[in-house]
């Protein structure tokens, strides 16, 4: 009877370890599956800036991200576009811009373009380089040539490079007291400094 019990014992100790082992590899799996799903969801979300093969214009399209994410994890992520400036009107084209985004070292991204852009720039008003734009809290803004200063929710995101080519870069705190200073001249008085 005593080898029966011990037998009993150690098939019912093996077992748990066996589940534990399979439980353990499950969350592993889990885990490392999650993360491959969130990298390709953030890598593929946002506005992107394409040159359409039609019109060889720009175009601002939004990948299917979570499409993107759940292929991915079955091998390579489908890219799909799920939004086009072009839309609804030419919205069976061949989605054949989805290759410069494959292509691109950043991936087309408009935040990306525009942090790669803002990089080793200086203010137009206070001459301060550019450190790393936070794009939540401090967004900068651009001077057009006529000396507006222009938020960057005002330009559609397909007229962005062209923008940038001929826009000056202004950070954050210049934007709000040179948007000030023009919303409210009245208010303002300029005095020379005094050396």
């Amino acid at each position: 009877m005593a080898a029966i019990d011990e037998f009993f014992r150690s098939s019912i100790t093996a077992l748990y370890t066996l589940y534990a082992l399979a439980g353990i590899a499950v969350l592993v799996g889990f885990v490392f599956a999650t993360r491959a799903f969130l990298r390709t969801f953030f890598n593929y979300h946002g506005t992107r800036i394409v040159t359409c093969p039609e019109t060889e214009k720009y175009a601002a399209v939004e990948v299917d991200a979570p499409r993107a994410a759940v292929t991915r994890l079955f091998g390579t992520p489908e890219l799909r576009l799920e939004d086009c400036s072009r839309w609804p009107e030419r919205q069976n084209c061949p989605q054949d811009c989805i290759l410069q985004i494959d292509l691109s070292p950043i991936g087309c991204s408009l935040r990306k373009m525009l942090t790669a852009w803002y990089k080793g720039k200086e203010c137009a008003f206070c001459h301060r380089p550019f450190d790393e734009i936070q794009w939540l809290e401090h967004k900068p803004a651009l001077l057009s040539p006529s000396g507006a200063i222009i938020e960057w929710n005002a330009i559609l995101p397909e007229a962005i490079p062209d923008a940038l080519a001929t826009h000056k870069p202004v950070c954050s705190q210049c934007k709000i007291v040179e948007t000030f200073r023009a919303d409210h001249a009245d208010l303002v008085t300029d005095r020379p400094w005094k050396h």
